[in-house]
Order: C-alpha cells, then sequence, then structure tokens
C-alpha cells in the first residue's frame, strides 16, 4: 500500500503532494464559507425587506384575510343597515321609549330622577369606596413597578440659585 492510500487519499488527491492537498481543501473551504456569507447576506436583506415580508405574510395568509375582510364587511353592512332603521324608525322608537319611562315613572316614583339600575345608598357608597380603594391599589402597584424598571437618575443638590417652589417648611430641614 502506498503512503498517498494510508493517508486517505483518494484519485483525485492521488498526484498531489500534502501542500497541494492543504491548499485545494483551503480553497474549497474558503469557497463554501464565501457561499454561506453570501446566503447569509440574502437572507438578512430579506428579513430588513418590508415589501417582501408584507408579500410573503399575505401570501400565506390570504384565505384567513379574505375572511376577516369579508367578516368585517359584513359588520359594517349590517351596523349600515341597523342605523337606516333606526333612523326610518325613530319617531316610533321615541314614543315607545316615551312610553316605557312614563311606565317606569307610575310604578317608582320615587326613582324618577335615579338610574333604574342603582341600588340602596348604602350599597352604591360601598360599591364606590371599594372602587376608589381598588384604583389606588393599581395605581401604586403601577407606581412601584414602573420605578423598579427605570433605574433611578443620578442627580445631586439641586444649585443653590435655584428656589423650589411649596411651603417653605418642606424646603427646610428640620429644627430640633
Amino acid at each position: 500500500m502506498s503512503e498517498q492510500e494510508k493517508k486517505g487519499g483518494g484519485r483525485i488527491t492521488a498526484g498531489m503532494d500534502d501542500r497541494e492537498q492543504v491548499e485545494k481543501t483551503a480553497d474549497r473551504l474558503r469557497d463554501e464559507l464565501l457561499l454561506t456569507l453570501e446566503e447569509l447576506d440574502r437572507r438578512r436583506e430579506r428579513a430588513m425587506d418590508v415589501r417582501y415580508q408584507v408579500r410573503q405574510a399575505l401570501g400565506k395568509n390570504r384565505d384567513v384575510l379574505m375572511k376577516a375582510g369579508g367578516v368585517a364587511l359584513g359588520l359594517v353592512v349590517m351596523g349600515i343597515a341597523v342605523a337606516g332603521w333606526r333612523h326610518r324608525h325613530y319617531e316610533e322608537l321615541l314614543w315607545k321609549h316615551r312610553r316605557e319611562a312614563l311606565r317606569r315613572a307610575w310604578e317608582h316614583p320615587e326613582r324618577v330622577a335615579s338610574r333604574a339600575s342603582e341600588g340602596p345608598i348604602g350599597i352604591e357608597l360601598g360599591r364606590k369606596l371599594v372602587l376608589i380603594f381598588a384604583s389606588t391599589l393599581a395605581w401604586a402597584m403601577a407606581r412601584r413597578a414602573v420605578q423598579s424598571l427605570v433605574p433611578a437618575s443620578e442627580q445631586g443638590p439641586e444649585p443653590q440659585g435655584r428656589k423650589r417652589l411649596g411651603l417653605r417648611i418642606n424646603q427646610s430641614p428640620a429644627h430640633a
């Protein structure tokens, strides 16, 4: 067995010495690397091309978009039809609402000036207090979340030339 066959060489590299084989391998690897870089560059250009991305998205989701557009168009047509019907029957609806209002006033004269959905004053007061508490709690949680996400600014003390507005008691140090 020859030395070339021991190294694993084949018929392609049979007549080459070690240096030529290394050069051929380096050229092949260089060509493959250049092809890979060109492909990556092509993919980068496609990824940054908004028109291409929109065309791809439209191509893949055309049937879903057509169905969504059809549903939206149907809802718009239905809304226009209902608005037209209400416009034609406005007087009739107005008299119907007035009759219902008179009936409610006759049945419950104590609720004429209030909404029908309002309950007793205690329940309404409790509901409003719970709403105030919940909104205050949500505001405090949001404030704390923002403070934890945004780093504190590193500002030194205010220059002596500027005076802060507000109560003097808040601006001066405490005296014992």
